[in-house]
């Protein structure tokens, strides 16, 4: 599914315009954003939970040429899902 595809479905089950769920769709998506940005977690029940994982900087090696390569450190977002979730999933299969 595609964020388009996400707004469409939005939009046919809460009988909102194209636009309107692509706002509200936009506006969940910036506060998700902003809130990892500041280090917070996000908990949305029953589905899963967004936090941000700090990486330290490494030195790596050019595949290419072999030579070291600093790496610098970095933060990701990181997705843990939920119980819930993980047996909706499984058990449709």
């Amino acid at each position: 599914m595609t964020k388009s595809d996400l707004i469409e479905h939005i939009a046919q089950r809460a009988t909102l315009t194209k636009d309107k769920a692509g706002a509200v769709v936009n506006a969940i998506f910036e506060q998700m954003i902003d809130a990892m940005n500041k280090n917070e977690r996000i908990e949305i029940r029953n589905f899963g939970n967004f936090t941000v994982r700090k990486y330290p900087g490494y030195t790596g090696r050019n595949p290419k040429t072999g030579k070291a390569v600093a790496v610098a450190a970095k933060r990701m977002p990181f997705f843990k899902v939920g119980l819930e979730l993980k047996n909706r999933v499984d058990n449709k299969r």
